[in-house]
């Protein structure tokens, strides 16, 4: 490790341990949200869930077979919290309780009493642990908001006694996260809790007070992780839907129950739905960078029909660090950022400079993406710079991950300065050329990347090549081997033309022709982590480094 990693690792450990110190002091000291604190006695309005709901889903539950993150438990009649469950993923997603929402589809008092008895069984199993998965912080604004929102299911012919326990522990759940909500970790924990108390807040009918006071700290939390372009702190193009799933039911929960709308509260979500839109290729997928996975489409368009912004997408983020580049029906997104700080780079990929193509209603080009349920080592693989459309050298990532257990794999180091060019030539082409310094340090060089596309949207030129720290091209490549590799979106299938061209056709009979004018074209086996229904094989493009520079060309065919 060297001199500069370790410093900062050190660094890094000191703040994470004050933090724990300061989260085991406001554990210790319930008096600290005494202000803010209120009772939950009933709950008066149940917030919409915008989330997709599956029939199916519901059937398999009330016969007692949870298919949660990937997985599928068999209860055979007893409760799924006295089992031992099949992954971590699916701990979480079946101690949030975001599965209540499919219920909808099957509002029988059958399957309501079912719901109701598993509530009843989390209560008296972890109710009073507080501890565990089911005490993570981010499972329990999970839960908060998934009872409250779907109270009405659970709460259906419910006896007096159940109504007791639910509120009961549903008081006791949002203690858990006031005391310590501000000593969690920044980012998206931090503010999925502010998100769980202020909706607790109004559904629970609280005091004025505090509710003035969940709001404005929800307010002050939206400030600063939601950028001024509309992206979030994590650069994650994923998390802002994921917020929207939560804040537009809140937003109408204000307006429905009569109360003030926290004044950041409404301008945030407007600022947010253009980054969204951003972010979505011209097939409607949301593009596959810094732990983004595969969202359904059902999902996506339950958000963005309440997008009353509308407009064309920006050109870029300057704030989240990305470049829409766009002619006729072709969209290439690229990532020309970094982490904004060490703490909120857990989830950060090594990714600078990679691409993202598509095309009509097809991704040609992708990253590999995020898995959605599988475990923690190719959840880190999935953030090497190899997964992502990119050059890389010697199979080094351009940022270097921690493998802490204190801190987290947190981004250690990494490209710190990032030059951007964009320009418009005088036949309408949209170019981009940006360099990044995260080799510099291990190999002493700049990776580089143009991209160029005409107006109609039909050809791509692509350049990459290595500088000295100068700007000047390299006279030696460094020991490691350099390649840029385009990985495949697994529905395309590659066909070789020659050694230096194939043809990418997509199930519709869409087609590009990528060809290289030296060199070899290598067509490589891949793996796609994003997809929606588990990880896929799928094919990757590589082109090695014979001298300084490669070029790459991408045509579309009619």
């Amino acid at each position: 490790m060297r001199i500069n990693d370790r410093a900062r690792l050190m660094s890094l450990h000191v703040a994470e341990s004050w933090r724990r110190m300061r989260q085991a002091a406001a554990i210790l000291t319930p008096s600290m949200v005494q202000r803010g604190g209120f009772r939950v006695r009933r709950v008066v309005v149940a917030p919409t869930d915008l989330r997709a709901v599956d029939p199916f889903v519901a059937e398999e539950i009330v016969n007692g077979r949870f298919p949660l993150a990937g997985r599928v438990l068999d209860t055979d009649g007893q409760s799924p919290f006295e089992l031992e469950l099949p992954s971590v993923q699916f701990a979480r997603r079946l101690h949030g309780f975001g599965w209540l929402r499919h219920i909808r589809a099957d509002k029988t008092s059958a399957a309501c009493h079912n719901a109701r008895w598993i509530t009843d069984q989390w209560i008296m199993l972890h109710g009073s642990r507080s501890k565990g998965i089911a005490w993570d912080s981010e499972v329990v604004s999970r839960r908060i908001i998934s009872w409250l929102s779907h109270s009405p299911v659970v709460l259906q012919d419910a006896d007096a006694g159940f109504y007791r326990r639910f509120t009961s522990s549903l008081a006791q759940q949002v203690r858990h996260l006031q005391r310590r909500a501000d000593s969690l970790p920044d980012g998206l924990p931090r503010l999925k809790a502010r998100i769980a108390i202020a909706m607790a807040s109004i559904a629970a009918e609280a005091r004025p007070a505090a509710v003035r006071r969940a709001g404005r700290l929800l307010d002050r939390e939206l400030e600063r992780q939601i950028l001024p372009d509309g992206s979030h702190v994590s650069r994650n193009p994923q998390a802002a839907v994921d917020l929207l799933f939560d804040l537009l039911p809140l937003r109408q929960s204000y307006i429905n129950l009569g109360h003030e709308v926290p004044p950041k509260l409404i301008p945030v979500i407007d600022r947010m739905y253009p980054a969204v839109r951003f972010f979505r290729h011209s097939s409607g997928d949301l593009a596959l960078f810094n732990g983004s996975s595969s969202s359904l489409a059902t999902d996506l368009m339950s958000v963005l029909r309440y997008d009353e912004t509308a407009g064309q997408p920006f050109k870029a983020l300057p704030h989240g660090g990305y470049q829409r580049l766009s002619g006729g029906d072709t969209t290439i997104l690229v990532d020309t950022g970094k982490p904004l700080s060490a703490r909120l780079s857990s989830t950060a990929h090594a990714g600078c400079l990679s691409f993202e193509l598509s095309s009509g209603r097809n991704r040609f080009i992708i990253n590999s993406g995020s898995p959605r349920f599988a475990g923690e080592r190719l959840r880190q693989l999935a953030r090497t710079t190899a997964a992502h459309s990119t050059v890389c050298i010697g199979d080094v990532s351009s940022a270097r991950i921690a493998h802490s257990s204190h801190l987290g794999p947190v981004i250690l180091s990494g490209p710190s300065e990032i030059e951007i060019d964009r320009q418009t030539g005088p036949d309408g082409s949209d170019r981009l050329s940006a360099r990044h310094d995260g080799y510099v340090s291990r190999f002493g060089v700049l990776h580089e990347r143009e991209i160029r596309v005409n107006e109609q949207g039909t050809k791509i030129a692509g350049r990459d090549r290595l500088l000295l720290p100068g700007g000047l091209p390299t006279p030696n490549l460094p020991d490691a081997e350099v390649v840029a590799r385009f990985h495949i979106h697994p529905s395309i299938t590659v066909e070789r033309a020659d050694d230096r061209k194939v043809r990418l056709v997509a199930p519709d009979g869409e087609s590009w022709s990528f060809s290289i004018p030296v060199g070899e074209l290598v067509i490589g086996e891949d793996v796609f982590f994003a997809d929606v229904s588990g990880i896929r094989p799928s094919q990757q493009l590589e082109i090695v480094f014979e001298g300084p520079e490669i070029r790459w060309f991408l045509a579309h065919h009619a």
